[in-house]
């Protein structure tokens, strides 16, 4: 049985981290699949041969990726299966958030900054 032309529905999600009820289409209408609050979305699609297809663990955002279109991706982690997956980023995310994790590896490299002072 089909729905009729008339019937409105609303997609929306509730964010596994936060709590906030999420419009699952961006401003601009683009699909979303994660909070523009805090950034975190839910495992819903197993990307890993013989991975758990029903893992629906959080997935945590933990870093940022640029395409070579300048088009910046989320890269978030399962923390329950630990797959890594990368979404694009919305227009109206948090973009505070988003700087954070952009910077993260200049204000907290692998190494001591004071080695750059020997150079």
């Amino acid at each position: 049985m089909s729905k009729p032309a008339h019937t409105l529905t609303i997609d929306s999600f509730t964010c596994a981290w936060c709590g906030l009820t999420v419009s699952a289409y961006a401003a601009d209408g683009t699909r979303r699949n994660h909070c523009p609050s805090c950034l975190h979305s839910r495992h819903v699609i197993d990307h890993v041969e013989g991975g758990p297809s029903d893992c629906h663990g959080r997935m945590s955002p933990i870093a940022i990726a640029v395409l070579r279109t300048g088009d910046w991706m989320v890269v978030h982690r399962c923390v329950r299966c630990d797959e890594l997956t990368s979404n694009p980023v919305c227009a109206d995310d948090n973009q505070l958030i988003l700087m954070r994790m952009a910077v993260r590896p200049l204000a907290q490299p692998p190494f001591p900054l004071e080695a750059f002072g020997t150079l």
